[in-house]
């Protein structure tokens, strides 16, 4: 069984074909999957999704990329947290990529969501986009290894998710491992240890090869682990074990066989 650690099944992309998108992943053995929060004005739908769906988890978070949003505090992240499907704090961090200027800001909201994250006793799920260096920082002045959680969609280099891994954090891996121009993330994969990785589509963005410019979907997480086994010359089905139990390790949900 795979897990999709990380994708948007709220999004009108994927929520205007839902039923055959959870069809698609009981087809493709991927057992569960985490909705991932952007904001709050649309977090509802991400709770509702998590409280229809067995096998549907939350998180709550604001993006770093919604600059015109009201700036949510961490007891306010933590109070919607107490929802017991919600696991995971995020999505948070800095992006440098879309936004420019003075970001401090962003950093604030960071920070706000690792304090959140200590308050409530829950994982983070952090986004960052030429801000390594930042976001490291950060992570490391607020104590986030604490409470530990992931680096989404990463791809950075080998330094970067070391730093990340010593600091309690998972590496997770999207659909941009499978991309052939993508060497120094595939290198990454080989290297860092299978109990510290996770996999996840992002979806309904990053579509892997063989979808790629598709709109991508949960059951796709089935072609990023088998890539991660070519990678490193092992079963799919041992990269499939690892990364569920990572992700039952650290995101702790109630119900996860």
């Amino acid at each position: 069984m795979l897990v999709d650690s990380h994708c948007h099944l709220n999004f009108p992309e994927l929520a205007s074909n839902l039923p055959e998108i959870l069809a698609n992943m009981k087809k493709n053995d991927v057992g569960y999957a985490l909705c991932v929060s952007v904001n709050l004005p649309d977090f509802h739908q991400v709770l509702a999704l998590a409280e229809r769906y067995p096998h549907i988890y939350a998180s709550v978070g604001v993006h770093p990329d919604y600059e015109d949003e009201k700036e949510p505090t961490a007891e306010e992240l933590a109070a919607l947290a107490q929802h017991p499907k919600v696991i995971a704090i995020g999505e948070t961090g800095l992006d440098y990529f879309r936004l420019k200027g003075d970001l401090e800001w962003q950093r604030e909201r960071f920070r706000n969501h690792i304090r959140a994250a200590k308050l409530c006793g829950k994982p983070l799920i952090i986004h960052t986009r030429e801000a390594a260096a930042d976001t490291l920082r950060i992570m490391e002045e607020e104590g986030a290894a604490a409470v530990g959680g992931v680096m989404h969609c990463f791809t950075e280099n080998m330094e970067v998710a070391e730093r990340a891994i010593a600091l309690n954090f998972y590496i997770s891996f999207s659909g941009i491992v499978t991309f052939k121009k993508a060497t120094q993330l595939k290198e990454v994969a080989m290297k860092i240890p299978l109990d510290r990785m996770l996999v996840e589509t992002d979806s309904p963005y990053l579509a892997p090869v063989p979808f790629r410019g598709k709109t991508n979907q949960p059951a796709f997480v089935k072609h990023i682990a088998e890539e991660i086994a070519r990678l490193r010359n092992i079963d799919e089905q041992e990269v499939a074990a690892a990364t569920t139990a990572n992700f039952i390790s650290l995101f702790k949900p109630d119900n996860v066989i």
